[in-house]
Order: structure tokens, then C-alpha cells, then sequence
């Protein structure tokens, strides 16, 4: 990322020679995820933020109800209010190679066009809105989400990835975070 970082003195833990605290979230991130992605290693300078983001992700992936595509347009949509550009290309390649995201959907997430699928579309509007009023979305949007096959329980999740996906958005932003390699190919301007 171009961008300068809010935090000068702080820089990333290293996994091989963390310690304490430090080193029990990372070694927990990488029992997860299989590497310890950029965002991580910034992160675990306070241990805490990285444990609750950890917790929180998992916990919205696990028990949301939410079927993996949706999810992912969900944490994109949270990423693209947020103008996180690391986590938008994380999650479009997660997206892509794990979610079973359509690439139409995909594509059309990441131009901003209309997206050609009505009940993801309704979904990223609905988090989108939740986003950006703060959790204060309009009722014909509610009403719009309910009759697209939604309960009001999802809504309560979608505050779940808005708080998880705040954590690393604005931990990106702090540091701002060196996409790493296994993302470069989803690069957004």
C-alpha cells in the first residue's frame, strides 16, 4: 500500500522470534489460516486486538448461518465502506478460490456496478447501509433484506463482521499494511 502509516515505531512481529503473549496469538493464527498473513503480524503488537479478531471472525464463520459466498460479500462490503484495500483483496481472492463467490458477483463487487444476483445483491446493500449509518439502516432496507430470504438474527451477525472487520480495517490503516503475495493478483487501486 501507498499510503503512510499512522503508527511509525511499531512494526511487524515476526512469528520465529515472538514471545509471550506475542507468540500464543500467532501461533493460534497459524493453526487457522496456515501463515501468518501481513495484517496478523502487525496486529499481535497488542495481542489483544488480534485474539479478538480471531475470536470474532471465527465465531461469524462458524456460527453465523451464513453460506460461505455470503459471507465473503458481507466482509467485502464491510472492506470497501471501510476503504480497507488489503482486506478487499483478501477477501476477493478468498472470494474467488474458497467461497464459490461467482466471478460476475465478484467483478461487479469490485467495480461497484450492480451486482447480478438478487438476494447477494440485497445482502451487500443491507451491510453496506449497516456500515455506513453506524448499524442504523433504513426500515424499507430491513424490510427489503427480510423478504429476500434473510431473519433479523443475520443482522445481528452482520454487526459481528462489522466489529471484526473494524479491527483489521482500521489495523491495516494504522500500519498500512504491505499486501501480501498470496493476495497481489487482487490488488485494488
Amino acid at each position: 500500500m501507498s499510503a503512510t502509516p499512522i503508527v511509525q515505531s511499531l512494526k511487524p512481529i515476526d512469528h520465529a522470534t515472538a514471545e509471550g503473549a506475542q507468540k500464543e496469538i500467532l501461533d493460534k493464527a497459524f493453526k487457522q489460516v496456515g501463515f501468518i498473513p501481513n495484517m496478523y503480524a502487525n496486529m499481535a503488537n497488542a495481542p489483544a486486538v488480534l485474539s479478538t479478531y480471531l475470536h470474532g471472525y471465527s465465531l461469524f464463520r462458524s456460527e453465523s448461518g451464513l453460506k460461505l459466498a455470503e459471507q465473503e460479500v458481507v466482509f467485502l462490503a464491510i472492506s470497501q465502506v471501510n476503504d480497507c484495500k488489503y482486506c478487499t483483496a483478501a477477501h476477493s481472492m478468498i472470494a474467488d478460490k474458497v467461497s464459490g463467490v461467482p466471478a460476475a458477483v465478484l467483478m461487479a463487487i469490485r467495480e461497484h456496478q450492480p451486482i447480478p444476483a438478487p438476494k447477494l445483491a440485497v445482502l451487500y446493500s443491507t451491510v453496506t447501509e449497516m456500515a455506513q449509518t453506524h448499524g442504523r439502516p433504513n426500515p424499507k432496507t430491513v424490510t427489503s433484506f427480510l423478504a429476500a430470504g434473510y431473519c433479523e438474527r443475520d443482522l445481528l451477525y452482520i454487526v459481528l463482521a462489522i466489529a471484526v472487520k473494524t479491527l483489521s480495517n482500521f489495523s491495516n490503516h494504522a500500519f498500512a499494511t504491505d499486501l501480501d503475495e498470496r493476495f497481489a493478483a487482487y490488488k485494488v487501486a
